[in-house]
Protein backbone atom coordinates (compact mmCIF):
# COMPACT_ATOMS: atom_id res chain seq x y z
CA UNK A 1 0.00 0.00 0.00
CA UNK A 2 1.24 3.47 -0.80
CA UNK A 3 1.71 5.20 2.59
CA UNK A 4 -1.07 7.64 3.43
CA UNK A 5 -0.06 11.21 4.06
CA UNK A 6 -3.09 11.57 6.34
CA UNK A 7 -1.31 10.56 9.56
CA UNK A 8 -2.23 7.42 11.49
CA UNK A 9 -5.99 6.96 10.92
CA UNK A 10 -7.55 4.91 13.73
CA UNK A 11 -11.08 3.95 14.84
CA UNK A 12 -12.43 6.42 17.41
CA UNK A 13 -15.96 5.18 18.28
CA UNK A 14 -18.43 2.50 17.15
CA UNK A 15 -22.05 3.74 17.03
CA UNK A 16 -24.67 1.03 16.69
CA UNK A 17 -25.10 -2.34 18.30
CA UNK A 18 -22.17 -4.61 19.18
CA UNK A 19 -21.51 -7.84 17.28
CA UNK A 20 -20.97 -10.60 19.90
CA UNK A 21 -21.30 -13.40 17.33
CA UNK A 22 -19.09 -11.91 14.64
CA UNK A 23 -22.03 -10.27 12.85
CA UNK A 24 -23.48 -6.79 13.29
CA UNK A 25 -27.19 -7.50 12.87
CA UNK A 26 -29.90 -4.90 13.52
CA UNK A 27 -32.18 -5.37 16.52
CA UNK A 28 -35.74 -6.42 15.73
CA UNK A 29 -36.84 -3.17 17.37
CA UNK A 30 -34.89 0.09 17.23
CA UNK A 31 -33.25 1.51 20.33
CA UNK A 32 -31.37 4.75 21.03
CA UNK A 33 -28.09 2.91 20.49
CA UNK A 34 -28.78 0.77 17.40
CA UNK A 35 -28.92 1.45 13.66
CA UNK A 36 -30.29 -0.36 10.62
CA UNK A 37 -28.48 0.16 7.30
CA UNK A 38 -27.49 3.81 7.85
CA UNK A 39 -26.60 5.54 4.59
CA UNK A 40 -26.02 9.21 5.34
CA UNK A 41 -23.89 11.09 7.86
CA UNK A 42 -22.92 14.67 8.61
CA UNK A 43 -20.50 16.06 11.20
CA UNK A 44 -20.28 19.46 12.82
CA UNK A 45 -18.24 20.54 15.84
CA UNK A 46 -21.29 19.95 18.03
CA UNK A 47 -23.29 17.14 16.41
CA UNK A 48 -23.23 13.92 14.43
CA UNK A 49 -26.35 13.52 12.29
CA UNK A 50 -27.12 10.05 10.87
CA UNK A 51 -29.74 8.96 8.36
CA UNK A 52 -30.77 5.68 9.98
CA UNK A 53 -32.23 4.61 6.67
CA UNK A 54 -33.66 1.18 7.47
CA UNK A 55 -35.44 2.55 10.55
CA UNK A 56 -36.88 5.51 8.57
CA UNK A 57 -35.46 8.05 10.97
CA UNK A 58 -32.67 10.55 11.55
CA UNK A 59 -30.75 10.33 14.81
CA UNK A 60 -28.49 12.97 16.34
CA UNK A 61 -25.62 12.64 18.79
CA UNK A 62 -24.22 15.69 20.56
CA UNK A 63 -20.47 16.30 21.05
CA UNK A 64 -19.17 13.68 18.57
CA UNK A 65 -15.53 13.99 19.66
CA UNK A 66 -16.47 12.73 23.13
CA UNK A 67 -18.58 9.75 22.02
CA UNK A 68 -17.77 6.24 23.23
CA UNK A 69 -18.66 2.89 21.66
CA UNK A 70 -22.40 2.10 21.36
CA UNK A 71 -23.43 5.44 22.87
CA UNK A 72 -27.20 6.16 22.67
CA UNK A 73 -28.39 8.94 20.40
CA UNK A 74 -29.72 12.16 21.93
CA UNK A 75 -32.46 13.09 19.43
CA UNK A 76 -34.64 11.21 16.91
CA UNK A 77 -36.56 12.67 13.96
CA UNK A 78 -39.17 10.93 11.84
CA UNK A 79 -40.44 8.74 14.68
CA UNK A 80 -42.36 9.58 17.86
CA UNK A 81 -39.71 7.91 20.03
CA UNK A 82 -36.46 5.90 19.91
CA UNK A 83 -38.18 2.50 19.68
CA UNK A 84 -40.61 3.11 16.77
CA UNK A 85 -39.91 2.37 13.12
CA UNK A 86 -41.61 2.26 9.72
CA UNK A 87 -42.30 4.95 7.10
CA UNK A 88 -43.94 8.08 8.41
CA UNK A 89 -42.56 11.59 8.04
CA UNK A 90 -39.47 9.93 6.53
CA UNK A 91 -39.26 7.05 4.04
CA UNK A 92 -35.70 5.71 3.63
CA UNK A 93 -33.87 9.00 4.32
CA UNK A 94 -30.35 9.12 2.92
CA UNK A 95 -28.44 12.39 2.62
CA UNK A 96 -28.10 14.75 5.59
CA UNK A 97 -26.49 18.16 5.86
CA UNK A 98 -26.23 21.11 8.24
CA UNK A 99 -25.71 24.48 6.57
CA UNK A 100 -25.65 27.73 8.54
CA UNK A 101 -27.41 25.94 11.40
CA UNK A 102 -30.18 24.53 9.19
CA UNK A 103 -30.73 20.75 8.94
CA UNK A 104 -31.35 19.32 5.47
CA UNK A 105 -32.59 15.74 4.98
CA UNK A 106 -32.94 13.94 1.64
CA UNK A 107 -36.19 12.04 2.22
CA UNK A 108 -35.36 9.80 -0.70
CA UNK A 109 -38.41 7.60 -1.18
CA UNK A 110 -40.78 10.48 -0.58
CA UNK A 111 -38.93 12.24 -3.43
CA UNK A 112 -38.34 15.42 -1.47
CA UNK A 113 -35.91 17.45 0.62
CA UNK A 114 -36.91 18.51 4.13
CA UNK A 115 -35.37 21.54 5.84
CA UNK A 116 -35.43 22.50 9.52
CA UNK A 117 -34.33 26.07 10.24
CA UNK A 118 -32.48 24.90 13.36
CA UNK A 119 -31.18 21.54 14.51
CA UNK A 120 -34.19 19.97 16.27
CA UNK A 121 -34.05 18.89 19.90
CA UNK A 122 -37.40 17.03 20.02
CA UNK A 123 -38.89 14.33 17.77
CA UNK A 124 -42.06 16.31 17.04
CA UNK A 125 -40.29 19.30 15.45
CA UNK A 126 -41.87 19.71 11.99
CA UNK A 127 -39.76 20.70 8.98
CA UNK A 128 -39.90 24.35 7.97
CA UNK A 129 -39.49 23.77 4.20
CA UNK A 130 -40.35 21.02 1.73
CA UNK A 131 -38.48 21.01 -1.60
CA UNK A 132 -39.17 18.78 -4.59
CA UNK A 133 -42.93 18.46 -4.10
CA UNK A 134 -45.77 20.89 -4.80
CA UNK A 135 -46.88 20.72 -1.15
CA UNK A 136 -46.06 19.03 2.15
CA UNK A 137 -48.58 16.21 1.60
CA UNK A 138 -47.30 15.10 -1.83
CA UNK A 139 -44.78 12.25 -2.18
CA UNK A 140 -44.81 11.31 -5.88
CA UNK A 141 -41.76 11.11 -8.13
CA UNK A 142 -41.42 13.38 -11.15
CA UNK A 143 -38.85 15.05 -13.40
CA UNK A 144 -38.89 18.79 -13.90
CA UNK A 145 -37.13 22.04 -12.95
CA UNK A 146 -38.01 21.63 -9.26
CA UNK A 147 -39.24 18.01 -8.94
CA UNK A 148 -37.25 15.02 -7.68
CA UNK A 149 -37.06 11.24 -7.98
CA UNK A 150 -35.05 9.43 -5.29
CA UNK A 151 -32.87 12.33 -4.14
CA UNK A 152 -30.06 10.57 -2.29
CA UNK A 153 -27.37 13.22 -1.77
CA UNK A 154 -27.23 16.87 -0.71
CA UNK A 155 -24.27 19.25 -0.40
CA UNK A 156 -23.21 22.90 -0.37
CA UNK A 157 -20.26 23.51 -2.67
CA UNK A 158 -19.02 26.73 -4.24
CA UNK A 159 -21.97 28.66 -2.77
CA UNK A 160 -24.45 26.39 -4.58
CA UNK A 161 -26.90 23.94 -3.02
CA UNK A 162 -26.59 20.63 -4.87
CA UNK A 163 -28.94 17.63 -4.94
CA UNK A 164 -28.10 14.22 -6.38
CA UNK A 165 -31.47 13.54 -8.04
CA UNK A 166 -30.57 9.91 -8.43
CA UNK A 167 -33.70 8.48 -10.02
CA UNK A 168 -33.64 11.20 -12.67
CA UNK A 169 -29.92 10.53 -13.38
CA UNK A 170 -28.90 14.12 -12.79
CA UNK A 171 -27.49 16.61 -10.30
CA UNK A 172 -29.39 19.84 -9.69
CA UNK A 173 -27.92 23.07 -8.34
CA UNK A 174 -29.43 26.22 -6.84
CA UNK A 175 -27.09 29.19 -6.60
CA UNK A 176 -27.02 31.12 -3.35
CA UNK A 177 -27.74 28.21 -1.00
CA UNK A 178 -30.89 26.40 0.06
CA UNK A 179 -33.74 27.69 -2.16
CA UNK A 180 -37.27 28.61 -1.27
CA UNK A 181 -39.98 26.17 -2.41
CA UNK A 182 -41.13 26.60 -6.01
CA UNK A 183 -37.83 27.91 -7.35
CA UNK A 184 -36.47 26.20 -10.47
CA UNK A 185 -32.95 24.78 -10.35
CA UNK A 186 -30.27 27.03 -11.83
CA UNK A 187 -28.00 24.20 -13.06
CA UNK A 188 -28.48 20.63 -14.23
CA UNK A 189 -25.59 18.20 -14.73
CA UNK A 190 -25.92 14.86 -16.48
CA UNK A 191 -28.87 15.85 -18.69
CA UNK A 192 -29.27 18.32 -21.58
CA UNK A 193 -32.18 20.12 -19.87
CA UNK A 194 -34.41 20.15 -16.81
CA UNK A 195 -36.99 17.69 -18.14
CA UNK A 196 -34.80 14.84 -19.47
CA UNK A 197 -33.95 11.82 -17.30
CA UNK A 198 -32.32 9.18 -19.55
CA UNK A 199 -29.65 6.91 -18.09
CA UNK A 200 -26.36 8.24 -19.50
CA UNK A 201 -28.53 10.50 -21.67
CA UNK A 202 -29.93 7.38 -23.36
CA UNK A 203 -26.51 6.71 -24.85
CA UNK A 204 -23.02 5.52 -23.97
CA UNK A 205 -21.31 6.91 -20.86
CA UNK A 206 -19.53 10.19 -21.40
CA UNK A 207 -18.17 13.20 -19.55
CA UNK A 208 -21.61 14.83 -19.60
CA UNK A 209 -23.70 11.83 -18.51
CA UNK A 210 -24.66 10.16 -15.23
CA UNK A 211 -26.13 6.79 -14.39
CA UNK A 212 -26.57 6.72 -10.61
CA UNK A 213 -25.30 9.92 -8.98
CA UNK A 214 -25.41 9.44 -5.24
CA UNK A 215 -23.19 11.82 -3.27
CA UNK A 216 -21.67 15.26 -3.77
CA UNK A 217 -18.77 17.17 -2.25
CA UNK A 218 -16.83 20.32 -2.97
CA UNK A 219 -13.16 21.30 -2.92
CA UNK A 220 -13.02 25.07 -3.16
CA UNK A 221 -15.14 25.79 -6.23
CA UNK A 222 -14.54 22.33 -7.72
CA UNK A 223 -17.50 19.95 -7.62
CA UNK A 224 -17.15 16.20 -6.96
CA UNK A 225 -19.93 13.69 -7.77
CA UNK A 226 -19.96 9.97 -6.94
CA UNK A 227 -21.50 8.46 -10.08
CA UNK A 228 -21.99 5.06 -8.46
CA UNK A 229 -23.76 3.31 -11.34
CA UNK A 230 -20.87 4.06 -13.68
CA UNK A 231 -18.26 2.99 -11.07
CA UNK A 232 -16.55 6.36 -11.11
CA UNK A 233 -16.20 9.75 -9.47
CA UNK A 234 -16.54 12.83 -11.68
CA UNK A 235 -15.15 16.29 -11.04
CA UNK A 236 -15.94 19.70 -12.50
CA UNK A 237 -13.51 22.60 -12.16
CA UNK A 238 -15.46 25.46 -10.67
CA UNK A 239 -17.31 27.59 -10.59
CA UNK A 240 -20.05 25.39 -12.09
CA UNK A 241 -22.68 27.79 -13.37
CA UNK A 242 -24.27 25.87 -16.25
CA UNK A 243 -24.59 22.39 -17.75
CA UNK A 244 -21.27 21.14 -19.13
CA UNK A 245 -19.11 18.00 -19.24
CA UNK A 246 -16.99 16.95 -16.29
CA UNK A 247 -13.29 17.83 -16.40
CA UNK A 248 -11.85 14.75 -14.65
CA UNK A 249 -12.76 11.16 -13.85
CA UNK A 250 -11.47 8.94 -11.04
CA UNK A 251 -11.89 5.18 -10.94
CA UNK A 252 -11.97 4.65 -14.71
CA UNK A 253 -9.28 5.06 -17.40
CA UNK A 254 -11.54 7.33 -19.49
CA UNK A 255 -14.94 9.01 -19.55
CA UNK A 256 -16.31 6.29 -21.83
CA UNK A 257 -15.29 3.41 -19.55
CA UNK A 258 -17.56 1.99 -16.85
CA UNK A 259 -15.72 -1.27 -16.13
CA UNK A 260 -16.74 -3.24 -13.04
CA UNK A 261 -14.39 -5.84 -11.55
CA UNK A 262 -16.43 -7.91 -9.07
CA UNK A 263 -15.03 -10.16 -6.33
CA UNK A 264 -11.37 -9.84 -7.35
CA UNK A 265 -8.47 -7.78 -6.06
CA UNK A 266 -9.15 -4.22 -7.10
CA UNK A 267 -5.83 -2.43 -6.86
CA UNK A 268 -5.47 1.28 -6.22
CA UNK A 269 -7.38 2.74 -9.16
CA UNK A 270 -10.56 0.70 -9.75
CA UNK A 271 -13.86 1.67 -8.12
CA UNK A 272 -16.99 -0.46 -7.73
CA UNK A 273 -20.21 1.36 -6.85
CA UNK A 274 -18.65 4.36 -5.07
CA UNK A 275 -21.60 5.77 -3.12
CA UNK A 276 -19.92 8.39 -0.94
CA UNK A 277 -17.49 11.30 -1.21
CA UNK A 278 -16.25 13.88 1.28
CA UNK A 279 -13.43 16.40 1.35
CA UNK A 280 -11.23 18.07 3.95
CA UNK A 281 -8.91 20.74 2.64
CA UNK A 282 -7.22 19.09 -0.37
CA UNK A 283 -7.96 15.47 0.66
CA UNK A 284 -10.76 13.46 -0.97
CA UNK A 285 -12.37 10.52 0.82
CA UNK A 286 -14.21 8.00 -1.39
CA UNK A 287 -16.58 5.31 -0.10
CA UNK A 288 -15.72 2.53 -2.56
CA UNK A 289 -18.82 0.71 -1.41
CA UNK A 290 -18.76 -2.66 -3.15
CA UNK A 291 -15.04 -2.99 -2.46
CA UNK A 292 -15.77 -2.48 1.25
CA UNK A 293 -13.20 0.24 1.72
CA UNK A 294 -12.68 3.99 1.96
CA UNK A 295 -9.96 5.47 -0.24
CA UNK A 296 -7.96 8.62 0.48
CA UNK A 297 -6.68 10.86 -2.31
CA UNK A 298 -4.32 13.64 -1.25
CA UNK A 299 -3.58 16.84 -3.19
CA UNK A 300 -6.94 16.73 -4.93
CA UNK A 301 -6.41 19.89 -7.05
CA UNK A 302 -3.31 18.34 -8.64
CA UNK A 303 -5.19 15.07 -9.21
CA UNK A 304 -8.06 16.86 -10.93
CA UNK A 305 -5.68 18.86 -13.11
CA UNK A 306 -4.09 15.67 -14.50
CA UNK A 307 -5.36 13.66 -17.43
CA UNK A 308 -7.95 11.02 -16.48
CA UNK A 309 -6.04 7.93 -15.41
CA UNK A 310 -8.04 6.63 -12.48
CA UNK A 311 -7.62 7.51 -8.84
CA UNK A 312 -4.01 7.82 -7.55
CA UNK A 313 -4.79 6.53 -4.07
CA UNK A 314 -2.74 7.60 -1.04
CA UNK A 315 -4.41 5.47 1.64
CA UNK A 316 -7.13 2.94 2.38
CA UNK A 317 -9.41 2.24 5.34
CA UNK A 318 -11.26 -1.02 5.89
CA UNK A 319 -8.81 -3.28 4.04
CA UNK A 320 -5.26 -4.28 4.89
CA UNK A 321 -3.97 -3.18 1.47
CA UNK A 322 -5.19 -1.82 -1.85
CA UNK A 323 -5.85 -5.29 -3.28
CA UNK A 324 -8.37 -6.28 -0.61
CA UNK A 325 -12.09 -6.01 -1.34
CA UNK A 326 -13.89 -8.48 0.98
CA UNK A 327 -16.76 -7.68 3.31
CA UNK A 328 -15.08 -7.26 6.71
CA UNK A 329 -11.97 -8.65 4.99
CA UNK A 330 -13.86 -11.99 4.71
CA UNK A 331 -13.74 -12.28 8.51
CA UNK A 332 -15.77 -11.28 11.56
CA UNK A 333 -16.64 -7.64 12.21
CA UNK A 334 -13.79 -5.55 13.62
CA UNK A 335 -13.61 -1.89 14.54
CA UNK A 336 -11.38 -1.25 11.51
CA UNK A 337 -13.27 -3.40 8.96
CA UNK A 338 -16.08 -2.28 6.63
CA UNK A 339 -19.09 -3.83 4.93
CA UNK A 340 -20.78 -1.68 2.28
CA UNK A 341 -19.77 1.80 3.46
CA UNK A 342 -22.10 4.46 2.04
CA UNK A 343 -22.09 7.98 3.44
CA UNK A 344 -19.01 9.92 4.53
CA UNK A 345 -18.52 13.12 6.48
CA UNK A 346 -15.39 14.75 7.83
CA UNK A 347 -14.93 17.60 10.29
CA UNK A 348 -11.59 18.60 11.79
CA UNK A 349 -9.88 15.35 12.81
CA UNK A 350 -12.96 13.07 12.68
CA UNK A 351 -14.24 11.02 9.75
CA UNK A 352 -17.72 9.47 10.00
CA UNK A 353 -18.43 6.39 7.87
CA UNK A 354 -21.97 5.04 7.45
CA UNK A 355 -20.94 1.38 7.51
CA UNK A 356 -24.30 0.26 6.19
CA UNK A 357 -23.76 -3.49 5.91
CA UNK A 358 -22.57 -3.59 9.51
CA UNK A 359 -25.54 -1.49 10.73
CA UNK A 360 -23.30 1.06 12.37
CA UNK A 361 -21.49 4.36 11.98
CA UNK A 362 -17.77 4.30 12.63
CA UNK A 363 -15.96 7.43 13.69
CA UNK A 364 -12.30 7.45 12.68
CA UNK A 365 -9.57 9.75 13.91
CA UNK A 366 -7.85 11.18 10.84
CA UNK A 367 -5.26 13.72 12.03
CA UNK A 368 -3.90 16.10 9.45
Amino acid sequence: MTPATVAAPAPHAWLGGPSPFGLALPDARPTPGTLYAPRGVHLTADALIVADTGNHRVVIWHDPAALSDHAPADVVLGQPDMTSEGPGLLFLPTGVLVHEGRLVVADAWHHRILVWDALPETPDAPPDLVLGQPDAASTTEACGPRRLYWPFGVALAGGTFWVADTGNRRVLGWHGGIPEPGRDADVVLGQPDLVSRGENRDGPPAADSLRWPHAIAGCGEDLIVADAGNHRVLAWHGPVTAERPADAVLGQPSFSSTAEVPHRPQGPRALRFPYGVATRDATLFIADTSNNRVLLVDDLPATLAAEPQGAPVDGVLGQRDLDGCGENRWDSVADDSLCWPYGLAVHDDLLAIADSGNNRVMLWSVPR
